[in-house]
């Protein structure tokens, strides 16, 4: 966010924040809701629109905060409706955002740190390591900000929580910005049901999921078994699948819902029917619904997409076992889709353009 030095941008404060400015200036705690409303349900980009202020209020807020946006560096538009968004922090940091047309909606993918810690092999995001968690209103914005992009904002229904980052390893941040994504009164209104945040598996946090918001989880497994994940999951040798599996089972779910497992099928390493067949066993005792998502491969990766008979095969153990399995299909092939891509793709040509040195 560009501030100048004397001023704070508005969607880095809490609604609590906010009250107490306000009191200390001798305004009403209820116009923190008007001016949030302004925000995050109009997107307001100036004080001065907020009409039910007096003009004197208006000037009191210009003086003190900005409304800040984050840069958009890049978009990308995929054949198939997909629109990935390279975004610019403002310490230059840049972070990923994609929206995803479905069946009369669309789903934006969320990024909630700058690169990852995790070093999940197949992940291009893991191959950059992590430079630093996002802040709340960093979060916040990309979905302000791809709104504001949208004929029908309406249209974004879905959050998913699965861009660049691991989102328990930034957890303060991310339940901030949960507070006001989920806020009916202020906020942006998106119903907890509709937004999913996916782990790998920081087993302490995941408690705090269930117990501090009101929105849904989704287990990032991609194993059956503890020596195939500890070869592409480096945080199961801290917290192994028996782990793992317990601390879902004590998940505290709201009333018709179920943990999700996404399940990365890598050619050869996870995906033949004897895998299914395992990982079947493995969730046996677990209410549950599966992801599996084909991998969609990245420039230097070692592993491959499986083929489509693979896929089919896996899906039809599981079905057969009586699961609810759904094969995410990859969106945006074309435009560098998966996490991480087109950061790698500009950084790469940021790089190429430097000006070369000699010793």
């Amino acid at each position: 966010m560009e501030n100048s030095s004397d001023q704070t941008d508005i969607i880095s404060c809490t609604h609590e924040e906010l009250v107490r400015w306000l009191a200390d200036h001798k305004l009403k705690p209820y116009r923190a809701f008007q001016i949030l409303q302004w925000v995050y349900q109009r997107q307001a980009d100036s004080f001065d629109v907020m009409t039910n202020l007096a003009k004197r209020h208006r000037q009191l807020l210009s003086d003190h905060f900005t409304i800040g946006r984050l840069k958009i560096l890049q978009t990308q538009d995929s054949s198939d409706g997909s629109r990935k968004f390279l975004f610019q922090c403002a310490d230059g940091a840049s972070i990923e955002t994609v929206l995803i047309p479905e069946k009369g909606h669309h789903t934006l993918c969320v990024s909630t740190q700058v690169g990852c810690a995790m070093g999940c092999k197949f992940c291009c995001t893991a191959s950059m390591g992590l430079t630093r968690s996002l802040q709340a209103n960093e979060i916040i914005s990309q979905i302000r900000d791809v709104q504001a992009t949208m004929e029908d904002p309406e249209h974004l229904r879905n959050l998913v929580f699965m861009g660049m980052g691991e989102p328990l390893a930034n957890w303060d941040n991310v339940k901030q910005a949960m507070d006001i994504i989920t806020d009916n009164d202020w906020g942006l209104r998106f119903s907890g049901r509709r937004v999913t945040i996916s782990t790998v598996g920081l087993v302490p946090k995941m408690a705090a999921v269930g117990k501090d918001t009101r929105v849904k989880l989704a287990v990032s497994l991609n194993a059956p078994d503890n020596e195939i994940r500890d070869q592409i999951m480096p945080v199961n040798k801290k917290h192994p699948i028996e782990e793992l599996l317990q601390a879902c089972k004590d998940f505290p779910l709201r009333p018709g819902r179920r943990v999700t497992f996404e399940y990365v099928l890598l050619k050869g390493v996870n995906d033949s029917p004897a895998h299914a067949r395992k990982l079947g066993k493995l969730l046996a005792h677990q209410p549950c619904k599966i992801n599996l998502i084909p991998y969609n491969p990245h420039e230097n990766s070692p592993f491959e997409r499986p083929d489509p008979e693979a896929v089919d095969a896996f899906y039809k153990v599981l079905m057969d076992k009586n699961y609810t399995v759904i094969v995410r299909h990859s969106k945006g092939l074309d435009i560098k889709a998966a996490c991480g891509q087109l950061k790698a793709a500009n950084q790469a040509k940021k790089d190429a353009c430097a000006p070369k040195t000699t010793e």
